[in-house]
């Protein structure tokens, strides 16, 4: 079991049913999964481009990464239906609380004037959305090997009803949000 998921039963349920006034253990928010997308407009002319990428999510979750397809055809960007233009990667159990500790302690702390999570990225819901600029900021990337700086996307998706609870639950797990 992982430390933060260990973490999370034993400390955090008693202290989420006091602070959220819920009797049952059920009725808390908890996780339920994270998923890690990137969509590049460089694949629209390069499909090899997405292997790389599909390389590099695969090193940073663990699991293998899946190609996404364009829905919409815009001529504007040149891009058809159909077209693989992006990857994602959804994590649950081990892995997704695995990332996350990964996330928290040595990702976050190496991005370049890191101030916080801003607290706009809840979409009322209870669930979290967040940009990372650079995938370098992961100890798996080897910096020597990176063809091009790509950003990712990671949302965060808890069973809590509301953003209050979502954001209690991630607060209660230490993400590192602006004060």
């Amino acid at each position: 079991m992982n430390r933060l998921q260990e973490k999370y039963q034993k400390e955090l349920v008693p202290a989420l049913k006091k602070s959220l006034g819920k009797d049952n253990v059920m009725e808390l928010p908890r996780l339920e999964k994270i998923v890690i997308s990137v969509c590049t407009s460089e694949a629209v002319q390069n499909q090899k481009i997405l292997n790389t990428v599909v390389d590099e999510i695969t090193a940073i979750t663990g699991q293998k990464a899946v190609m996404t397809k364009s829905k919409k055809a815009i001529s504007n960007f040149k891009l058809r239906e159909g077209l693989p233009i992006g990857v994602r990667v959804t994590l649950r159990r081990e892995r997704m609380w695995a990332f996350l500790d990964r996330l928290q302690t040595l990702a976050l702390p190496r991005v370049r004037d890191f101030r916080g999570l801003p607290s706009k990225g809840f979409d009322g819901r209870g669930n979290y959305n967040m940009g990372l600029k650079e995938q370098i900021v992961f100890p798996e990337i080897n910096y020597d090997r990176v063809d091009k700086v790509r950003g990712m996307n990671i949302t965060i998706c808890t069973t809590g009803k509301n953003d209050a609870e979502g954001r209690a639950l991630l607060e209660a797990l230490g993400m590192p949000f602006r004060k």
